[in-house]
């Protein structure tokens, strides 16, 4: 019976071993372009593994949250923390730090509004990262629009991506794209993680795009009042999203924020030049938004945020005749994991689609999953693809 225990032992040991040495950090770790001015952590290394550190000495517990995983930090003589995750996708992630049960942001990093609110985010270095990079071209403006919403009431914000030649000919309109953020962010999502402007500026500087005008709004919903509130991790009884929830935002963006623009910004205020996309939350916006309302919107972009199907065109009057693009993508690892939203397989739907006479494109981001680098690639791709036809 020893014999047999100090065997088993010894597999024990040989297999811990083995995954330390396979999950050991690779020493090349540098400060996270998203650190604030001269913090050196969090850090990353060339597996895309963060490496966390805070001085806490009074503490009893420290652990980097990131990608919904938890990894506990050591203290040392000098009471700093510091601890390493697993590899990350590349691309943008939130991520916070627990200290002694409490959710902190990291102090070293830049804060970035997500899952509902202000905390951490890190950037890992993507192999394709120079479409997204801060390059030597003609550069468009992000431009805050601070305008009052009949409809809520209230003074609202929204951010407009203008092309680098806006200011130049003062003659000249533009196609405009309203593009929509998930849940739990808002709209700075698109112009900060997103990196819009700059994905539009290397475009529009390599001659792949058409300039165009892109609207980044708030649409932000909530249950209503009387609802009753589901346990964590529950969802609400009945059928989800329930019934109506994207009416808010629809009557926002089509009485308010749309007149809005085309009042403010030289358009072309017509439904050939309009498009409407959105990731995640902000697709499944986008999905009721266009299919009510076809002669509003030429073009759909839903990024991992469900997909269309002949039966809803069937449904939609007019979305057929006057559709000239549904581009629906979606991350490698959501397909793999079949975290695909509602309403059924968005690669079979997309091609039903396009077997009915629809113009459509489906794109899948490679070794991503529901990230910021499976929409920031989303917006690569479609972008392209907007307004070629009827460009003046």
């Amino acid at each position: 019976m020893r014999h047999l225990k100090s065997i088993l032992l010894l597999i024990v040991l040989s297999i811990g071993g083995f995954c330390f040495a396979q999950t050991a950090a690779v020493e090349d770790f540098k400060p996270a372009s998203t650190n604030q001015p001269g913090r050196e952590y969090p850090q990353v290394n060339s597996e895309g593994r963060v490496r966390a550190s805070i001085s806490a000495p009074e503490a009893l517990k420290v652990q980097l949250d990131i990608s919904a995983v938890k990894y506990d930090l050591t203290k040392d003589a000098n009471g700093v923390w510091t601890g390493d995750s697993g590899p990350q996708d590349e691309g943008f992630h939130y991520y916070q730090l627990w200290i002694d049960g409490a959710a902190v942001p990291d102090p070293g990093s830049m804060y970035f509004y997500g899952a509902s609110r202000w905390g951490s985010g890190i950037e890992i270095p993507a192999q394709d990262q120079d479409f997204y990079a801060l390059k030597n071209v003609p550069h468009g403006q992000i431009r805050e629009q601070i305008y009052f919403s009949k409809n809520n009431n209230s003074m609202r914000r929204c951010f407009v991506y203008t092309p680098p030649d806006y200011d130049k000919d003062t003659t000249k309109r533009y196609p405009v794209l309203y593009l929509q953020h998930g849940g739990g962010e808002d709209e700075t999502g698109w112009p900060g993680q997103g990196k819009t402007n700059l994905i539009m500026d290397n475009l529009i500087a390599a001659g792949k795009a058409k300039p165009f005008i892109i609207v980044m709004d708030n649409g932000t919903w909530a249950m209503p009042a009387n609802t009753p509130r589901p346990k964590p991790g529950e969802r609400p009884a009945g059928p989800w999203p329930p019934t109506g929830w994207a009416d808010g935002f629809k009557k926002t963006l089509l009485e308010d924020i749309i007149p809005m623009i085309d009042a403010n910004y030289r358009t072309q205020a017509d439904q050939q030049h309009r498009a409407m996309a959105g990731l995640s939350m902000g697709g499944m916006q986008t999905r009721v938004i266009t299919l009510a309302n076809p002669d509003v919107f030429a073009y759909v972009g839903m990024f991992s945020g469900g997909s269309i199907s002949v039966e809803d065109i069937n449904n939609a009057p007019g979305f057929k005749e006057k559709n000239k693009l549904v581009f629906i993508s979606y991350g490698s690892r959501e397909l793999e994991n079949r975290r695909m939203g509602f309403g059924g397989d968005p690669q079979a739907n997309t091609d039903a689609l396009k077997e009915a006479g629809i113009k459509t494109h489906f794109y899948v981001s490679p070794n991503t999953a529901h990230e910021w680098q499976s929409w920031r690639r989303s917006l690569h791709e479609f972008a392209p693809l907007l307004f070629q036809d009827n460009a003046k």
